[in-house]
């Protein structure tokens, strides 16, 4: 969930009222929202540079809040605050319009070149008229901007807005994509020009921007916005142009918002112009801007700020919460969420959905919004009017009595990360990574967390490296999933339960993890089987580089094998900084339910 940080006195006098902390939480949570922090610049600071204090902080009290991730609308003070006020009834919702000039061939246009449709092909735009901001508005302004960017944008990939100074610029405006050697402009904040590719270069090792590079570095073309005089206004998604940049004497901002998903793009600007077009000379008023593609002849404005409506049965929705009330009491309660309603036939309403409410795309969204307003802790707890008796599920069951037994047998109960390294699972083991069926993270944060594991040896063998240190012997086990690669399965992988048990000690002690295999078995009902056939399980040699050769057994149950059993090659060992020798025994559970 996103996190909106806010002044705490600077949101109390917007509300227009002061609330203690337990009051502000209480409200919070009535509103579907968390109140995740109460701290202040200074602390915030001290935590990030891992210092006591931090010089020139303000120790302003800073109310942390957690967000719905769906809930774009409120993620600045000024969202924030109109929908509170809206929620506590103190104003009405705000009506959002569009403005036009007094010709209609005076509406700023962006002409999309064809060249972009290799890289970024869609625009988005608007205009916020006469607008007054103050130092705090301003900074939330571009807080809001960057909070778009890394949520609803994936981190500028789908979605970069672009803010400047119209005043400072003239239209029409045209989208092109050129080679980065063409391309020549002063970034925001910079003193000299710079080329495509020394912006690259320049930005390489910058502490926000580096990461947004990989978008377009290795494209032909750059986007890059122009005015009708050549005057660059940005290159998205990575800098603005410092000719164009807004200041806090900027009376008439314009919006472009290049995007490669036109629909995030729109919901974007949407969102941008309708929290702070309350700073308009006319409250809640934007301009339209023309957008031209030159490659489908397509003219669109933008934004539309579209109102749309539904309507549910008041009945359905209130059998659905669990609730009893009337279709007038519902259309209010909808309305306190920024939903205007009214009741149109008896029990049907008619739900206004404003351009702000993007994540309302089907009735339960609605209902949903009902209950908030109503409260959950405020729905009756009854019994489900259906017959039906829970329980486990058996994977489950079983798994949690074989932790029982294993403990019974002195082995300790360890849990280790579900992700892992490639070399964890593969070289590591002894294994190239083309031979394992692993799931890979498309982008990993770090190198430790690359894929999904596809055994839990590994886990178990950092678990004994950091506890090197206890008494010997270490016997560990884990009951846990792993995740192989599966074209057949839906969503081409498939989890598979599996027990894992290790036993470290000064000599290998293949006979403690065969005894404990034996024991399993025994639980499990399963009987010993001389005679190697499909009735019982027994063991069979085999060659894998993860164990000692001639130390190796499959282990196989009703003539299907389910896992392995041996002592680890010192190779494995030494790879995971380990000096003594180690027996495992490594099994899917799953074919016994």
């Amino acid at each position: 969930m996103p996190t909106v940080s806010v002044k705490r006195d600077s949101l109390f006098k917007a509300l227009g009222q002061s609330y203690s902390d337990d009051e502000f939480q209480k409200l919070c949570f009535d509103f579907g929202l968390e109140l995740d922090e109460v701290t202040t610049e200074q602390q915030i600071i001290a935590k990030e540079q891992g210092t006591e204090s931090s010089k020139g902080a303000s120790e302003e009290i800073i109310y942390k809040i957690d967000v719905p991730a769906n809930r774009y609308d409120l993620l600045c003070l000024e969202g924030l605050t109109a929908g509170l006020l809206v929620f506590l009834e103190k104003i009405p919702q705000p009506r959002y319009k569009l403005i036009y000039p007094t010709s209609q061939n005076k509406l700023e246009k962006i002409t999309v070149k064809s060249a972009c449709m290799n890289v970024r092909p869609f625009v988005v735009g608007a205009i916020l008229r006469g607008i007054t901001l103050t130092k705090e508005s301003y900074d939330s302004f571009i807080d809001l901007q960057d909070k778009l960017h890394q949520n609803l944008g994936r981190k500028r990939s789908l979605v970069s807005i672009g803010t400047h100074d119209l005043d400072t610029i003239k239209g029409p405006f045209v989208y092109n994509a050129e080679p980065p050697k063409d391309i020549n402009f002063k970034p925001l904040n910079q003193d000299k020009e710079y080329n495509g590719e020394e912006i690259m270069d320049l930005y390489a090792h910058h502490a926000q921007l580096k990461q947004y590079l990989p978008i377009i570095k290795d494209s032909p073309v750059y986007p890059i916005i122009y005015d009708s005089n050549g005057v660059v206004l940005s290159l998205p998604p990575i800098i603005n142009s410092d000719h164009s940049k807004i200041t806090l004497n900027t009376k008439n901002i314009f919006i472009e918002c290049t995007n490669t998903d036109l629909t995030k793009g729109q919901i974007a600007v949407d969102i941008l112009v309708s929290a702070f077009s309350q700073y308009c000379k006319d409250k809640y008023t934007v301009e339209p801007v023309e957008i031209i593609y030159e490659a489908t002849k397509e003219v669109v404005r933008s934004p539309t700020l579209q109102y749309r409506s539904n309507e549910i049965n008041s009945d359905d929705a209130v059998n659905f919460i669990g609730i009893k009330e009337t279709p007038q009491k519902v259309a209010k309660l909808l309305s306190k969420m920024c939903l205007k309603s009214q009741v149109k036939n008896g029990n049907i309403l008619s739900v206004e959905i404003p351009p702000t409410r993007h994540d309302v795309i089907h009735a339960r969204d609605i209902y949903e919004d009902i209950a908030i307003a109503w409260g959950y802790n405020n729905i009756l707890k009854t019994v489900p009017k259906i017959l039906s008796v829970g329980k486990k599920f058996p994977l489950n069951k079983l798994t949690d009595h074989l932790r029982q037994e294993l403990a019974q047998c002195a082995f300790t109960e360890t849990l280790t990360f579900a992700l892992c390294s490639r070399e964890d699972v593969s070289d590591k083991l002894g294994w190239s990574f083309d031979q394992i069926p692993a799931v890979t993270i498309s982008n990993p944060k770090t190198l430790e967390f690359q894929v999904v594991r596809t055994t839990l040896l590994p886990g178990l063998l950092k678990t004994i490296g950091a506890n090197k240190n206890m008494p010997l012997p270490l016997k560990l086990y884990e009951i846990s999933d792993v995740v192989l690669r599966d074209p057949q399965a839906e969503c081409g992988a498939r989890n598979q339960r599996r027990l894992c048990a290790l036993y470290y000690n000064k000599s290998a002690g293949l006979e403690v993890i065969h005894g404990l295999l034996d024991r399993i078995m025994s639980l499990l009902e399963v009987p010993w089987n001389v005679n190697k056939t499909d009735d019982g399980y027994y063991l069979e040699a085999t060659e894998d580089p993860t164990y000692f050769s001639e130390y190796c057994a499959n282990v196989i149950v009703h003539g299907k094998v389910i896992g392995k059993m041996g002592v680890l090659h010192p190779d494995v060992l030494h790879k995971f900084d380990l000096r003594r020798p180690c027996s495992v025994v490594e099994i899917n559970i799953e074919p016994f339910l």
